[in-house]
């Protein structure tokens, strides 16, 4: 991956596309696994009576509901990758602004490059929160492409703001370039990965040879991995295998948290505390939680834009 964690996010950070009420007939109403009628009502399956009051079934779910809802994943994504990118960005100035913290083989041992690494090691933990994310969007979403459309709209809003405060070198930065192309924000990567997965998926439910599926899907995966590579997007290939790998694991939920991190791993050893990922993830109820939508899709370009004008004043 990247040095940068982004998962970063805020993709649902950021990502989380889930809607309701999918189950609908052309009437209005629910065929005997659903949701709400034209009027309001519940035809026996369903949760909410004539009066508008709870049936029983929904006042067990309401409560049995005491895990983690999808929004409670995503601020916990967001505040480990705000702590991954203040390091990143800012602590990263502040350290080699001074000749004690680094020599020519690596940095020292000093406080200062303690709280350094214990800030990034935290902020391995948002990008695998965003690609469980990502995938309850695909699986949930009415429109899968304009789905993506959004994260790419997002990757290019936040493409400047990405630059300024993690991948522009001092000397261009200081210059007044604050757009370069040697590396590209997680959106993009989420969003090359979510278009491979809708890709795969589509092939998969062809009425065709299994092998023929299988090696299709394979070209499609190397393809997005390739894409991810040729755009230098954050985590690279690494990133969009995850995604992959989290699609294929979909139906056993701590399977598909330990499977997505194993090629996070491949990429660089600190990429382990991604694992820890499984924990909240195993409490995730199927929530949607608070309706932030558009919040968490804001915070990523914002908290870049304020880090990268920090950044910015710090080394004029």
């Amino acid at each position: 991956m990247g040095e940068v964690v982004t998962g970063e996010m805020a993709a649902d950070y950021t990502i989380y596309e889930a809607e309701a009420g999918e189950n609908i007939d052309a009437s209005g109403c629910i065929d005997g696994s659903g949701n709400i009628d034209a009027s309001g009502c519940i035809d026996g399956s369903g949760n909410i009576d004539a009066n508008g009051n709870m049936t029983g079934r929904e006042k067990d779910n309401k409560k049995e509901s005491r895990g983690i809802s999808g929004s409670t994943l995503k601020l916990i994504a967001v505040v480990t990758m705000l702590i991954d990118h203040v390091a990143a960005s800012i602590l990263a100035q502040i350290i080699f602004m001074n000749p004690a913290n680094y020599t020519n083989e690596g940095l020292k041992n000093t406080p200062i490059v303690v709280v350094y690494v214990i800030m990034r090691c935290i902020g391995r933990i948002a990008f695998p929160i965003y690609i469980f994310l990502l995938l309850e969007g695909f699986r949930y979403t009415r429109n899968r492409w304009r789905y993506l459309g959004r994260l790419v709209l997002f990757a290019l809003i936040s493409e400047i703001p990405f630059d300024m405060a993690l991948a522009a070198e001092k000397k261009a930065l200081v210059a007044g370039h604050v757009l370069e192309f040697g590396y590209q924000n997680v959106f993009f990567t989420l969003a090359i990965g979510l278009l491979t997965i809708t890709l795969m998926d589509k092939v998969w439910k062809c009425k065709c040879k299994i092998y023929i599926r299988l090696l299709v899907d394979g070209v499609i995966v190397l393809g997005g991995m390739a894409l991810a590579s040729l755009l230098c997007t954050d985590y690279d290939s690494a990133g969009v295998l995850a995604i992959v790998a989290a699609y294929a694991l979909r139906r056993w939920r701590i399977l598909q948290m330990a499977g997505l991190c194993i090629p996070l791993i491949c990429s660089g050893p600190i990429e382990a505390v991604a694992l820890l990922d499984v924990l909240p993830v195993s409490f995730y109820d199927g929530r949607r939680g608070w309706n932030l939508k558009w919040i968490f899709y804001a915070f990523y370009p914002v908290h870049l834009l304020i880090l990268g004008i920090i950044r910015w004043r710090m080394l004029l």
